[in-house]
């Protein structure tokens, strides 16, 4: 109503201007006419004169209509209300790159100093930002992850072009969640815990490492600023104290009238420690972060806060008590005076209470240096470290514990803060074993790769020489052998193979008791008759998907390593006086098990490693002494063994891991001790998920392949092979078979060949070759000849060369391969074929 008042005042004023106008034109034209005596003169006077007035006013008119509409759009109150609920981060910026417009909880964890890109303190993410921005007024959006908060901590960012002139950006911001949440954010000073140290007369603020503060509790924002809602967050700390001249810490907004305060910086974050290896350092995001507690001088006056009497600390550690990190404090002596649960846990000390001193926590070597440094914070000037020291309850990992003194607490001087990282911990060496087997089996392929190389040349040159000697010749048994030496080196490049994961695997869906049904038997021989053999079986087992002959595998390099540990250990005892046993007795006990575990007993096992899911549990164990703890965490390293020179090749369970693992499941070895808890044996878990859905067929059995003789045709084959003895045996035994062999050192001639007209029934091709490899020389020769058949020659695994090349109609021969292998290999394509074409 009021706006239409107005608009209506606005309408008689400017009729009364125009009246008033119109007369004033009149009277002008009359004078003209009394000057000039002409009426044209007076007329054209007159109406040049309407016209400019007519011109400026409409002028003005247009001018005002937009300023209106920028009056009307500045008006922000609807988009500041609208954003109230929103429970993410959210700014509105201009062309100029001016904050407009943010939410609640934008302010509160940014604040508003400066608004994007250049919020963040990290000179690289601040370029981030920007490039964010520009490709959003470009592209109308932008999305990205950047650290922004100094802190280490990873944000998504979202960014619109918005507006009715397409002429600000909306900026969305989220915290993407870390692996593992750090103590710092566990604290929430803006809750209770903020206003239950503030009635305490304790005013909390959490600080950076660059002294940039993060959050702060109610009453520290009242006293600071005089605004409890105020965030401060993105303020310097420091900005809002001040010292007096007797070098009292005050609030600078109190100035003299406030009442002074007792400072207390509590350490945050674990810094990381000097292991050894910068490579491995993982430093905590919140190191350098630090709790600040001011604490008012007028707190439990004649309760012992500024005097000797406990009640002030006993106080304290009500208050302290309630924070997750550990906590404890000591007098100047350094004896303890409390400890809050937190701290009891990271020390190991849930059971028990706290020795007299911190130094009776520690190992030895330790002692002195942590009893200097408690001395020197409690009787020094107030400041604040940290240093690593080993606990007597986990002394081969070195921890950081923080020290700060304080003052005006009565007999507290030193606070000391520690995190429990035994599980931290634990999660590294389990990334860090992983990632070593990980390397190691990198490794092992690319050298079962290129031993597969060397023994293709040496099995196909004996095999072309036993060609020409008979049985009786005098080089016949030397070639025979040498060809046997190289079969056995090639059985253990695949087993290489198996460890790295990069073997061709044949899964199907089965039960492991009709696997450890088909094996038994062998195993009972192996054992022989002084070694009890012990099968159980659980009901409602889940099927699995692997590969039987693999499984098999597995299962008799697990019993054939727990035979060989009970002879060991009978081998031993027989050499002690007065401990051998009898002729009769059993030397030993191997039992097999199955069992079925459901997801939710996975959880209650709280397993790191083990996702929680159904699975099928094949547990072997024996009675064979146990594995020493030493020889556990590299039990299944390759070429590792603990079997005399000569006896094992260390291959054996590295196998088991890398056939386990390819087929999706997770192997665990551990001891098994009696009821006295002495070691009694090792134990061997394999879990194995449950497969759900529908149970295919069984693979039918593959058919043997049909001999070259049985192909007679013959015809042109392109050989390329860049290792220079493989090629020599390969080409020596196709044109042996009859066919017409062009053999080319690598991807590039091979193509020279076929481009020079060259008419070639197939391409038998290496995979991985210098310069130009086998997959891009086939499918530039396809191009030009999408029908011809290749076969491709390798020494890494089928299955994943096929996902990796994913050419259609190509064939495989595995490295190493014998004359015959390849010679039948190339007359079976050849066949295939010709009956293509003729069908």
């Amino acid at each position: 109503m009021s706006e239409v008042k107005s608009e209506l005042a606005l309408f008689a004023g400017d009729r009364r201007l125009l009246i008033a106008v119109i007369a004033a034109l009149g009277l002008t034209a009359l004078l003209v006419f009394a000057v000039s005596q002409s009426v044209l003169l007076a007329l054209v006077y007159l109406a040049g004169t309407a016209v400019m007035v007519l011109a400026a006013s409409s002028a003005a008119r247009l001018g005002e209509a937009p300023a209106a509409e920028l009056k009307r759009s500045a008006d922000w109150s609807v988009t500041v209300a609208a954003l109230e609920g929103q429970d993410s981060s959210v700014a509105i910026t201009d062309r100029a790159n001016r904050l407009v417009c943010a939410s609640p909880l934008f302010t509160r964890t940014f604040g508003v100093e400066a608004a994007p890109p250049k919020m963040a303190p990290d000179t690289n993410a601040t370029d981030k930002l920007a490039r964010l921005a520009r490709n959003a007024w470009r592209d109308g959006e932008a999305h990205g992850e950047e650290p922004i908060d100094g802190a280490g901590a990873q944000w998504s960012v979202d960014v619109r072009r918005a507006g009715a002139g397409a002429d600000h950006l909306v900026w969305r911001f989220e915290r993407v969640a870390a692996g593992e949440e750090s103590p710092t954010l566990e604290i929430d000073l803006a809750g209770p815990l903020g206003a239950m140290l503030s009635r305490a007369g304790i005013e909390a603020a959490i600080a950076g490492p660059d002294g940039i503060i993060r959050h702060v509790s109610a009453g520290f924002a009242e006293r600071a600023a005089g605004d409890p809602k105020a965030t401060l967050a993105g303020q310097e700390f420091v900005s809002f104290l001040r010292v007096d001249e007797r070098d009292r810490i005050l609030f600078a907004r109190e100035g003299r009238a406030g009442t002074p305060q007792t400072l207390i910086d509590v350490p945050l974050g674990e810094p990381p420690l000097n292991t050894g290896s910068a490579s491995d350092a993982q430093p905590d995001p919140n190191a350098g972060a630090a709790l600040m507690l001011l604490v008012d001088s007028g707190v439990g006056i004649g309760s012992g806060w500024d005097g000797t009497a406990h009640a002030g600390v006993a106080q304290l550690e009500g208050l302290l008590g309630q924070l997750p990190l550990g906590l404890a404090m000591t007098d100047r002596d350094g004896r303890f005076l409390f400890g809050n649960d937190a701290f009891l846990r990271a020390v190991g000390r849930e059971q028990s209470k706290l020795p007299a001193f911190p130094t009776d926590l520690v190992v030895r070597e330790d002692k002195g240096p942590l009893s200097d440094a408690v001395r020197r914070h409690g009787r020094g000037p107030a400041t604040s470290g940290d240093m690593a020291v080993r606990l007597n309850a986990r002394p081969e990992e070195p921890v950081s514990i923080g020290l700060a003194g304080v003052r005006g607490l009565g007999e507290g001087a030193v606070l000391l803060s520690l995190v429990d990282s035994a599980e931290e911990n634990q999660l590294k060496r389990q990334v860090a074993q992983a990632t070593k087997m990980q390397a190691v089996g990198q490794l092992a392929g690319g050298v079962a790769h290129d031993f597969n190389n060397v023994l293709t040349a040496i099995i196909g040159t004996c095999d072309l020489m036993l060609l020409r000697h008979t049985p009786g010749d005098s080089d016949y048994d030397d070639i025979q052998q040498i060809r046997a030496n190289s079969n056995r080196a090639a059985a253990l490049t695949r087993q290489l193979l198996a460890f790295s994961r990069q073997q061709t695997l044949r899964p199907e869906i089965l039960q492991l008791p009709d696997v450890v049904s088909e094996v038994s038997p062998l195993i009972k021989r192996l054992l022989g008759e002084g070694i009890d053999y012990h099968v159980q079986h659980d009901r409602n087992l889940g099927a699995v998907r692997a590969d039987p002959q693999q499984l098999e595998q597995v299962i008799m390099n697990l019993a054939v390593n727990a035979r060989d540990a009970i002879h060991t250990r009978q081998a031993k005892a027989q050499r002690r006086p007065g401990d051998a046993r009898s002729g009769k007795d059993r030397a030993g006990r191997i039992a097999l098990r199955t069992r079925s575990i459901a997801a939710d007993q996975v959880v209650k096992m709280g397993s790191e490693i083990l996702p929680a899911s159904d699975y099928t549990v094949l547990i072997v164990e024996d009675d064979g002494g146990g594995i020493p703890p030493d020889i556990l965490p590299k039990l299944f390293e390759p070429f590792f063994t603990t079997k005399e020179q000569g006896k094992g090749t260390g291959l054996g369970l590295s196998t088991v891991y890398g056939i386990v693992k390819q087929s999706g499941g997770f192997i665990f070895a551990d001891n098994v001790t009696d009821a006295a808890g002495n070691v009694r044996g090792a134990q061997f878990s394999m879990y194995l998920p449950v497969h759900r859905g529908e149970v295919p067929q069984r693979r039918k059995e593959p058919k043997a392949p049909q001999s070259s003789s049985d192909w007679p045709g013959g015809g042109r084959i392109l050989l390329v092979e860049d290792e220079d003895m493989v090629r020599a045996v390969a080409e020596r035994a196709l044109a042996r078979a009859g066919y017409e062999v062009t053999a080319c050192p690598g991807g590039e001639e091979g193509l020279e060949a076929i481009e020079a007209g060259g008419g070639f029934d197939l391409v038998v091709s290496d995979v991985v070759m210098p310069g130009m490899d086998g997959p891009a020389m086939v499918r530039a020769i396809r191009r030009e000849h999408p029908a011809i058949p290749v076969v491709f020659m390798s020494g890494y695994a089928e299955e994943a060369l096929r996902k990796d090349i994913d050419i259609p109609r190509m064939h495989f021969i595995p490295k190493p391969f014998s004359v015959a292998a390849i010679t039948d290999k190339v007359a079976s394509v050849m066949r295939e074929a010709k009956e293509g074409e003729n069908a």
